[in-house]
């Protein structure tokens, strides 16, 4: 997992980008290391935010840029009333799968980011409050905008964690650095 960010080994923007997008979500994914699936979907603060909440959510956000981008549809539909759930695992889903469904659409995005010819065409965006009212972005603009959205968790995670047993983002790094190759519980 990317600990910082190390653009320039890659030569492009594209690398660049992803590198960035890369870093913030091994922030997510190493709030997680070494805690129960309780403490996971626990709420230690006035907020409703749960790390294992927050991964589902950055992997569904992540999903849905990327097939919008790709001119499909989100594999995940919710309507307002329900957007809440994107937070919360569902009967069956643990963190070990939201962490494999992640991987996933992470690789996926990687790969349609470097796929298309041109950071710079754009698709169409739905007619929601939720979607900027441009009505059109560019493939670097979802980049950026992941980057921004994974990032904006990524600092829940670290305040979650750090409330629920003081682990610091600095010694989770070192934890995750002393384990490469072993399981993340």
């Amino acid at each position: 997992m990317v600990t910082h960010v190390a653009a320039e080994a890659h030569g492009d923007e594209r690398g660049a980008l992803l590198s960035f997008l890369e870093a913030e979500r091994g922030g997510i994914r190493r709030a997680l290391i070494g805690l129960t699936a309780e403490q996971a979907a626990s709420r230690p603060s006035a907020s409703e935010l749960s790390l294992s909440g927050l991964l589902k959510h950055a992997a569904e956000v992540e999903q849905g840029w990327i097939a919008r981008a790709r001119g499909g549809s989100p594999a995940v539909k919710r309507d307002e009333s329900n957007w809440h759930e994107c937070f919360v695992l569902a009967d069956g889903e643990t963190v070990e799968s939201q962490l494999a469904y992640w991987e996933k659409v992470a690789a996926e995005t990687d790969a349609f980011i470097r796929s298309v010819p041109s950071l710079d065409e754009t698709f169409a965006l739905p007619n929601d409050p939720w979607f900027p009212p441009e009505g059109r972005v560019s493939i670097r603009w979802v980049a950026l905008h992941l980057i921004r959205e994974t990032a904006r968790h990524a600092g829940h995670a670290d305040i979650i964690r750090e409330s629920l047993d003081g682990a610091t983002a600095f010694e989770l790094v070192a934890k995750e650095q002393g384990e490469q190759g072993t399981s993340w519980s």
